[in-house]
């Protein structure tokens, strides 16, 4: 349930990256399964609507890491993709660093383009590189 809880964020990031719409105007048009538990619904709405709150701070990040290309030059999926899996890994530290990037590069493989999973992985595995530096690992 939880890869879903992702995969329906992701189409809510998609849809307010393309239509310019906000988290709380995109949320009311969404059908939330029924047989999702609290948990699962807890983090779909943090990866929407806490994710919206620090999408400056994730595109910075990422604008850091993927070096001469602007994050907005990355195909609409990818991007999003990266934000879900950014915002995981640094705010969700209950979810298992592997489990984000391993979700992340599937919702690219199935979403993307043939290359999405690749790029996706790397991005999140220089990421973690920077991460790891900073905290002295």
């Amino acid at each position: 349930m939880r890869t879903k809880a992702r995969e329906i964020a992701l189409w809510i990031l998609f849809q307010k990256d393309l239509r310019g719409k906000s988290i709380n105007d995109l949320l009311p048009l969404t059908k939330i399964p029924s047989n999702w538990d609290e948990k699962t619904i807890s983090l779909f709405l943090e990866l929407t609507k806490n994710l919206e709150k620090r999408e400056q701070e994730i595109d910075k990040i990422l604008g850091e890491i993927i070096e001469g290309w602007s994050l907005y030059r990355l195909a609409a999926v990818d991007r999003n993709i990266l934000r879900l899996a950014t915002y995981e890994l640094l705010f969700l530290p209950e979810i298992p660093a592997n489990v984000a990037i391993n979700e992340a590069v599937e919702l690219g493989k199935k979403y993307g383009t043939e290359e999405s999973g690749k790029f996706i992985n790397g991005v999140l595995g220089r990421l973690m590189k920077k991460l790891q530096t900073k905290n002295g690992m």
